[in-house]
């Protein structure tokens, strides 16, 4: 048995696109160039995502959500539209350029995740997050700037403790 997909109706899809094994896209949804969407990866109608954008497996992405270029959301990432189930009014959140969006990790309905900011595996987003700062816990709070994320980022790429 053949690897089976689903793309909704005017899915609109750039050059480059590459979607991997048992995932859906909804109806409606824009899809900019070199994007990868991984296994079982649910992207639901109505979204909007922008170029050089990495979903990883098993993420979910609700109806109205906007994710800008540039973007990585990490296995399991949940991004959602309703922050009182089940109410009449949707609204996705925002992941604005070069965010990275950790493992598992939950964004409220209408939040606003700023560009360059990243989210820690696990993390649960329910306010605005401001750019270039890198924010972790339940419920998620500033940890550090990105200046100090590169540096530890470039220690551990280096082998160094």
């Amino acid at each position: 048995m053949e690897p089976v997909n689903y793309i909704g109706k005017n899915v609109k899809m750039g050059k480059n696109v590459k979607i991997w094994n048992f995932a859906y896209v909804g109806d409606n949804t824009e899809i900019g160039d070199n994007v990868t969407i991984g296994s079982l990866a649910h992207i639901d109608y109505s979204v909007k995502i922008g170029s050089n954008v990495k979903i990883e497996g098993m993420v979910y992405v609700a109806p109205y959500s906007v994710i800008k270029d540039n973007v990585f959301l990490g296995p399991a990432a949940v991004l959602t539209n309703d922050p009182y189930p089940l109410s009449k009014r949707l609204v996705g959140p925002t992941i604005e350029d070069g965010a990275a969006i950790g493992a598992r990790a939950v964004i409220k309905a209408g939040v606003r995740v700023g560009a360059g900011a990243v989210v820690g595996m696990g993390s649960v987003v329910i306010n605005d997050v401001p750019p270039n700062v890198v924010v972790a816990g339940v419920p998620a709070r500033v940890i550090y700037d990105k200046a100090e994320y590169l540096k530890r980022k470039e220690r551990w790429e280096s082998g160094s403790p």
